[in-house]
């Protein structure tokens, strides 16, 4: 299923089934009401319900898309997990770490799938990273790398938008950096689990005003996602809704200095899940 939170114009959040260029309201499907997070632990005793929905139908040209994950508690993001960009970042003069690398980045920072970025006006270094999201669907602590994937309740494209000038030199811990509002972009539903046949197997590509700048496939991470599960359970406990950035291919702006501009259009897509557009504009 993929399953999106949009509103028709009246700003009522609302959930529906995605299929193809329409989206089925859902939301008063017995059990489902309008909160994501909510269900998805018992999202798969809901699939044939909804599946089977027949709520009011949109065109997604008519409705504007929500982020897909209502108020989740929590948004992890893993660093240089991708054997040729920890190579780029080296260049940078980042160094590559040797263990699993976390950071937070603050829900607050979360926005819609074609909602706005807004470029600071502190910072001249505004990065993009398109990254393959994970949302976990139950409350789980000590996974084992073999039991990881029964958590996940599906998958979705992230740009984890980075301001280098703070992330590098202004904010070791990496919060400040990857915390901005508006830099948090999602969506543009969750595609669940039982549509993946390999989440380590999927295509991305990023443009920047139709220019390729990031292109490669989930295969290149040096810890995969069962093991990122395995790593983070061993210190917390993840709650339905938790959003985890799995990490970036090559081609940041960081190596070159082709930082994002006010004006620029990135869109950053993923196959079978989608794909999220958001423009560049400056601080009010």
């Amino acid at each position: 299923m993929k399953i999106a939170r949009f509103h028709a114009g009246d700003g009522v959040s609302r959930l529906g089934r995605v299929d193809g260029d329409r989206v089925t309201d859902i939301s008063d499907v017995p059990g489902v009401g309008t909160s994501l997070r909510a269900i998805l632990p018992v999202l798969p005793s809901l699939k044939e319900a909804v599946v089977s929905a027949d709520g009011a139908s949109h065109a997604l040209a008519d409705v504007v898309l929500e982020a897909p994950i209502d108020s989740p508690q929590k948004y992890l993001g893993i660093g240089m997990n991708y054997a040729k960009h920890a190579e780029e970042a080296a260049q940078a003069g980042i160094p590559i770490p040797s263990n699993q690398l976390w950071f937070n980045k603050q829900v607050s920072c979360i926005g819609g799938p074609f909602d706005d970025i807004v470029k600071p006006s502190v910072s001249e270094e505004l990065d993009y990273e398109i990254e393959l999201g994970v949302v976990i669907g139950q409350k789980c602590r000590h996974v084992s790398v073999e039991n990881a994937r029964s958590v996940i309740a599906g998958y979705l494209v992230t740009n984890d938008v980075s301001v280098r000038d703070w992330l590098q030199k202004r904010s070791p811990t990496f919060t400040l950096g990857k915390s901005f509002d508006t830099h948090g972009p999602i969506g543009p539903w969750l595609t669940t689990d039982d549509e993946i046949a390999d989440p380590l197997n999927l295509s991305m590509q990023l443009t920047v005003n139709g220019e390729v700048r990031q292109s490669h496939k989930t295969d290149d991470m040096i810890y995969d996602i069962y093991e990122q599960i395995a790593y983070l359970t061993q210190v917390m406990t993840l709650m339905p809704g938790d959003i985890l950035a799995t990490g970036t291919p090559a081609g940041i702006a960081a190596p070159t200095g082709n930082w994002l501009k006010v004006g620029d259009v990135v869109r950053a897509e993923i196959d079978g899940l989608g794909a999220i557009e958001n423009r560049v504009v400056a601080e009010a």
